[in-house]
């Protein structure tokens, strides 16, 4: 076996020195001792001993495997090459103790290397095995028995630890590829978190804008009804001065009358001529002139109505009712408008030049 060259030919020296020292029948590294064959191929004497002892059992005789056995013979499992035992059995194989030796540095490189905790699951058919191949086709740990002599002896096996390997470096992958897709999640939620907040803050700054803006119509509105307000009262205190200034007159005019009444009735109770008759021209003079004092001014008929303040402001309120945030649909409309219009007057002037 030339250990040197095919360490060469890998680039890491230490992974292929243990594909090297991997038995062909358990596919685990030899456990010593180690036996080498005539055809200079190594096995485990424990294996070598089970594919010997199989050979005196005829149930396993009949079975078959992939290992060919003829009371002491039996050929190699590499190279199907047909290897003798004498009287000494597997105990007449000589020990190589080359890949003793070696396993022994190899095992000293490695002892660096953190143990895995726990027990070796072992096989449940063959009880004394270890769980230490993998099969490819079942898709299922297995120990070399049971590809030996049992149920998967035609299937196709690996290594449990090169599989072992395999599959944690493929969920390595899977678990690197979920978190980078946790990662992109997460950045849509902090961009969804962001956007939510900036959605705020614009709501709040239109609320705001909205709420000013109306502040200002509430504004115009109080100050044109304080305005209006202040106009009827005008005209009310107006017309009341008028009528109360009427009324006074009027009053003047009913006292002076009631006065000449009361006299002339104190000159009809006279008795004597002389006496009344000395009264009686100046009296009647007195009673014409207060008589024409009923020539006082009057107000027009209506003049208390205040109809002529009527506003009519139903137009204002379907403004009011139509007020809605501008859209770009509407801006587009009201372009095309101004633009009809605008061709509309052109070709009107174009028609008065003809």
């Amino acid at each position: 076996m030339d250990y040197k060259s095919s360490l060469i030919q890998d680039g890491n020296p230490m992974e292929n020195l243990e594909k090297q020292l991997i038995c062909p029948i358990c596919l685990e590294m030899f456990t010593k001792p180690v036996v080498i064959l005539p055809c200079q191929h190594n096995l485990c004497r424990k294996c070598a001993c089970d594919i010997f002892q199989q050979a005196a059992n005829p149930y396993w005789a009949n079975r078959g495997g992939s290992v060919s056995m003829s009371g002491s013979r039996f050929r190699c499992p590499s190279c199907r090459h047909e290897v003798i035992m004498d009287r000494h059995g597997v105990y007449g194989l000589q020990r190589n103790l080359l890949v003793e030796n070696i396993i022994d540095i190899y095992k000293q490189e490695c002892c660096s290397r953190p143990l895995q905790k726990g027990n070796h699951p072992m096989c449940k058919e063959h009880e004394d095995e270890k769980i230490n191949i993998y099969c490819l086709t079942c898709e299922v740990p297995t120990c070399s028995m049971c590809k030996v002599f049992g149920v998967h002896k035609a299937c196709e096996v690996a290594p449990l630890q090169s599989v072992f390997q395999g599959q944690k470096t493929e969920l390595s992958n899977c678990i690197s590829m979920l978190v980078a897709g946790n990662d992109r999640v997460q950045t849509i939620i902090t961009q969804l978190e962001d956007s939510c907040r900036v959605t705020k803050e614009n709501s709040h700054q239109v609320k705001e804008e909205l709420s000013r803006k109306f502040d200002v119509l509430y504004a115009i509105l109080d100050e044109k009804k304080s305005e209006l307000l202040q106009r009827v009262t005008r005209e009310q205190e107006e017309k009341l001065s008028f009528h109360e200034a009427l009324i006074q007159q009027y009053r003047q005019q009913l006292e002076k009358s009631s006065k000449l009444v009361e006299t002339a009735i104190q000159s009809l109770d006279e008795p004597g001529g002389a006496i009344f008759l000395s009264s009686a021209k100046q009296l009647i003079r007195s009673i014409v002139e207060a008589s024409k004092g009923c020539q006082l001014g009057k107000i027009e008929q209506g003049f208390e109505n205040m109809d002529y303040f009527t506003l009519d402001l139903e137009h204002i309120a379907d403004t009011l009712r139509a007020i809605d945030f501008e859209t770009g649909e509407e801006e587009e409309e009201f372009i095309e408008e101004e633009n009809q219009e605008e061709e509309e007057s052109t070709e009107g002037k174009e028609e008065g030049h003809q």
